[in-house]
């Protein structure tokens, strides 16, 4: 179909997903990460790079075996993505600019204000003492987040002040690290929606989705969100305003809180395909992963692929999790109508994400039943 050959950064659970994809599309893809890991297992090329994939040599070797470089983790080194797209030596998806300015949380916030695209208010902690976070305090009242800027997911680098008796306590769990306070967001819900980016700028959406945390990990995914159609249309516009503002290509999800007020806030985006996007494999035409590489490599993609693939569709999907998911997978094999996907990691540490379950009903009660198995 396409002869260009696909450089991912990362070989992880998203990175083995768009190999999948790819196989489907004879699409060839050239895989940088740990040996063996999830991505490689699939794909039995000997032109998979061994490395890091936030080692600019590395990077620079993956891009002299590849045609178009993406990725699926955001913790790359952007500047060598900055000096590949120079000097055109191979096409960056999304942009190296996209991904660093995503990369630091309080620029991403930042970008996304002065975008006119509504996030909780945020500052930057200019010197990690309790005076400026109880100044802070006293600006935003309690409780109110403080997180650090990079490096940060599921929750990690998080820490929630909920007052002046709780600063040093959150000064000392996140050290030295660079860090903004945000505002406290009193969400109902937290929401989702992939966004696909085409090389034009134009954005089409996924449906908005429903996520449920526990301890900070993403646990169930609800497609669609349990909300109403108004809410559904309103979210999918703000996360394709989100997307529309930053440059390049791909998939990308953006995580929004649903306020008690019914307002929507952005909470953050990532630029490439997404957890709470899992669904899209067996619940519409076209999975984010097949979107990505569509976008990337600006190959057709008609607007009803982002639909679910009837009105009557529903899908929930539940993340498998260390140490006990294979206990949880074995059970899933006798839901009907499930589907297992275990990501081929050796080590089942708590909370890691080794695998997913996703069940499709064709009304909201037959999925509400199977939530309870």
């Amino acid at each position: 179909m396409d002869s260009r050959i696909v450089g991912i950064l990362g070989g992880g659970q998203l990175g083995r997903m768009l190999v999948e994809a790819a196989h489907r599309l004879n699409l060839q893809t050239v895989i940088l990460d740990a040996p063996k890991s999830p991505a490689k297992q699939i794909n039995a090329l000997h032109a998979h790079i061994d490395g890091s994939f936030s080692d600019p040599k590395a990077i620079l070797k993956l891009a002299k075996e590849c045609d178009v470089l993406t990725v699926e983790i955001e913790h790359v080194d952007t500047r060598v993505l900055e000096e590949l797209e120079a000097a055109s030596t191979v096409e960056v998806h999304p942009s190296w600019k996209t991904i660093r300015t995503i990369q630091d949380k309080y620029v991403q916030k930042s970008h996304l204000a002065s975008s006119g695209v509504a996030t909780a208010e945020s500052l930057s902690v200019e010197s990690n003492t309790s005076a400026h976070l109880e100044d802070i305090g006293r600006r935003f009242g309690y409780p109110y987040m403080l997180k650090s800027r990079t490096l940060g997911y599921d929750g990690r680098g998080n820490y929630v002040v909920a007052g002046p008796e709780s600063i040093s306590d959150a000064l000392e769990a996140l050290k030295d690290r660079p860090l903004y306070a945000e505002k406290w967001a009193s969400f109902s819900k937290e929401l989702a929606v992939m966004v696909v980016r085409r090389m034009d700028g134009m954005c089409i959406s996924y449906p908005a989705v429903e996520t449920v945390h526990e301890e900070n990990v993403c646990k169930l995914v609800y497609a669609p969100a349990r909300v109403s159609g108004a809410i559904q249309e309103k979210a999918r516009k703000l996360a394709e305003k989100a997307v529309g503002s930053l440059w390049g290509a791909g998939v990308f999800g953006a995580e929004i809180f649903l306020l008690e007020n019914g307002e929507l806030l952005i909470n953050e985006i990532a630029p490439r395909p997404h957890n709470s996007g899992h669904y899209t494999i067996e619940a519409c035409p076209t999975s984010q992963y097949e979107a990505h590489l569509r976008a990337i490599l600006d190959l057709p993609l008609h607007a009803h692929s982002t639909s679910l693939a009837t009105p009557s569709t529903h899908a929930i999907m539940l993340n498998l999790l260390g140490p006990s998911y294979d206990t949880v997978a074995y059970k899933a094999l006798e839901v009907k109508g499930a589907t297992t996907h275990l990501y081929g990691k050796r080590e089942a540490k708590r909370g890691r994400k080794m695998g997913h379950k996703l069940s499709i009903r064709f009304n909201r009660l037959l999925m509400q039943q199977t939530q309870t198995r």
